[in-house]
């Protein structure tokens, strides 16, 4: 598989959403998490989403509780931190794992293709994967990365 449109995932609300959905933008895929310590990149990642969106950005959060059970919580209560806490208007979907045999299939395509320094493994909350207009997998970010420090890769992906 050369790109990420053939994925669907559940959205936090219960909706099967096709990332065919994303065709043409650019799209940061993010697992994220509500007790974390790099939480408050949920503030920067909206900044970057409204910031860019007319531009063709979109931002795609993937709950995830399998580092250090970071997101505890169901639906209700990962809302109440995004939509509530951080002012998250952005796409954000039901929990999912990312390493390991249950790791949702997306999560197993981008490690694939952008292994990062632990390989095939994601190494905590907040990894960030970008992706190009035509649904090409272009950088990996690490979960120190804030936002802001991925302007330019974004800006350049949505000039290309």
């Amino acid at each position: 598989m050369t790109s990420f449109y053939p994925f669907t995932a559940t959205s936090l609300d219960g909706r099967p959403i096709s990332m065919t959905d994303y065709a043409g933008k650019v799209v940061l895929v993010v697992n994220t998490a509500s007790q974390c310590g790099f939480t408050p990149q949920y503030a920067g990642l909206e900044a970057l989403y409204k910031k860019y969106a007319a531009q063709g950005l979109v931002v795609l959060g993937f709950p995830c509780n399998q580092f250090g059970k970071q997101e505890s919580g169901g639906a209700d209560d990962i809302s109440k931190t995004c939509y509530i806490n951080y002012g998250v208007s952005f796409p954000m979907f039901e929990k999912v794992e990312v390493n390991g045999a249950s790791a949702h299939p997306l999560f197993r395509y981008l490690k694939n293709e952008l292994p990062g320094v632990l390989g095939g493994r994601i190494k905590w909350n907040f990894t960030k994967f970008l992706i190009g207009r035509n649904g090409e997998p272009l950088k990996r970010f690490a979960p120190m990365t804030k936002p802001e420090n991925m302007e330019s890769a974004i800006l350049a992906a949505l000039e290309s």
